[in-house]
């Protein structure tokens, strides 16, 4: 009896202990599920091409009521990471309007868009939807299927730099009126120093020349595609006529009525810019954002100038040098020459493209007229045939007049003569016929026919 009530009371006290453990482990095991369900799973393992993967879990895109959106970044040492980002933190890290990411949004998809902001260029290129400042590109979706090239080729032509100077760097030797070599103790001008600098593109049209490169690259290609299967086509609804071949010249006319209208608005994007040469000067991130520093610079060397009096010579004439290329710098606000010869380069690309369509379109118009005036010749031969007809017709009646005269129950001489009638029927043919021939050449004579 104690044996059962003292095993009775260890069972009990076993249970006890048990019960609490039992809905701990199971809410750690939820949370953890939860965790990895809702996270996002990160690969800092980076290629050779410097970029970072980054696999994005099954969570849900809205997190507190907000939504994220996948953006890839990309900077002008080569470097890439991919990353999920809210609307407001967009707007505060590019310093724009919030209205200007409605534009990248999936309603405007084939709308072309080039804005120009204080700090940064939004850039809406059909599939191709960026946001683009003087030190990094923020590229919406990279992950789609006609973005993919384009990342590509930000890899390919902005590859990873590893000794590269920063733009800090840059902007202090130009504002330098010197450039000194620590190997040789030479001290080198720094006209030479801004000339290699001015020797390329600045990023942001680096990476509006990709971005338009592979636009026209891809509207090129769906043009050449459109042409090689619009000829065949055409062709044979000359040949033949029918219900199949017209619905097939339908698809084809709508397709090229939409690829036009996709190339026109590119096309007139890059017009507008080129007629305003305000808005291209706006499109100049870079040279903004190097005489900022350059003010910088300038204000800071203040306190030096105490030290340039020890070495008059060398510091006046550098000083006039580095004051002549801050002049010109400043100067040269609306020389938008650079951006202009990079933008009608593409603007005749894609006006080429434009014409390959209209050209089409045209053989497409061409191909209606000559269908439209085969079926009119068909309507005009049956118009023939049907007054042939009806001539024959006329000419039939006639004699049926003629046999249901001698049908009816009147008393007649003939009717007496044996023979007569082979004799009367022929008669009624040979009047019919020539009735018939009279009336074919009245037809003829008055042009009613071929």
């Amino acid at each position: 009896m104690g044996k059962g009530s003292l095993c009775f009371r260890r069972t009990f006290s076993r249970h006890r202990l048990k019960k609490p453990s039992e809905p701990s482990q199971q809410a750690h095991v939820n949370s953890s599920d939860n965790s990895i369900r809702n996270g996002l799973v990160v690969a800092g393992n980076s290629g050779s091409d410097g970029a970072m993967v980054v696999g994005v879990g099954k969570g849900k895109k809205k997190i507190g009521g907000t939504r994220k959106w996948l953006w890839m970044r990309f900077d002008r040492a080569g470097q890439s990471e991919l990353f999920e980002c809210e609307k407001n933190a967009i707007v505060r890290r590019v310093s724009i309007p919030a209205r200007d990411l409605r534009v990248l949004g999936p309603v405007f998809s084939h709308s072309s868009n080039i804005l120009a902001r204080e700090k940064a260029m939004v850039v809406n290129l059909e599939f191709i939807k960026a946001i683009v400042t003087a030190e990094e590109v923020l590229i919406f979706d990279p992950l789609g299927q006609e973005v993919v090239p384009f990342v590509d080729q930000l890899r390919l032509q902005l590859p990873p730099k590893t000794t590269s100077k920063t733009q800090e760097g840059c902007s202090a030797d130009v504002a330098n009126d010197e450039m000194h070599d620590s190997a040789g103790r030479r001290w080198l001008p720094a006209p030479v120093a801004a000339e290699v600098q001015e020797s390329e593109l600045p990023f942001e049209f680096q990476v509006l020349e990709i971005a338009l490169e592979v636009i026209c690259t891809y509207l090129d290609s769906n043009v050449a595609d459109l042409e090689r299967d619009a000829y065949p086509i055409l062709d044979e609804l000359a040949q033949n006529v029918s219900t199949k071949n017209l619905e097939r010249v339908r698809s084809l006319k709508s397709n090229l009525t939409r690829l036009l209208a996709r190339v026109q608005k590119v096309r007139d994007e890059i017009e507008h810019l080129l007629d305003d040469n305000e808005d291209m000067a706006q499109l100049y991130l870079s040279r903004k954002w190097t005489q900022i520093q350059q003010s910088e610079a300038l204000l800071g060397s203040g306190a030096t100038n105490s030290i340039s009096l020890a070495v008059p010579p060398l510091r006046h004439n550098s000083s006039t040098r580095s004051g002549s290329i801050a002049t010109s710098n400043y100067s040269n606000d609306n020389d938008v020459e650079d951006l202009e010869m990079l933008l009608e380069a593409y603007f005749m690309q894609l006006d080429g493209t434009r014409n390959k369509i209209l050209s089409v379109r045209e053989y497409i118009d061409d191909t209606e007229d000559y269908v439209n005036i085969q079926l009119d010749n068909q309507r005009n031969e049956l118009i023939q045939l049907q007054l042939i007809l009806t001539i024959s017709s006329f000419a039939i009646a006639m004699a049926t007049l003629i046999a249901g005269a001698f049908g009816m129950n009147i008393p007649c001489p003939l009717y007496n003569i044996n023979g007569i009638f082979g004799f009367v029927v022929g008669g009624f043919l040979a009047v019919c016929f020539l009735l018939f021939m009279l009336v074919l050449g009245y037809a003829r004579w008055k042009k009613l026919l071929g």
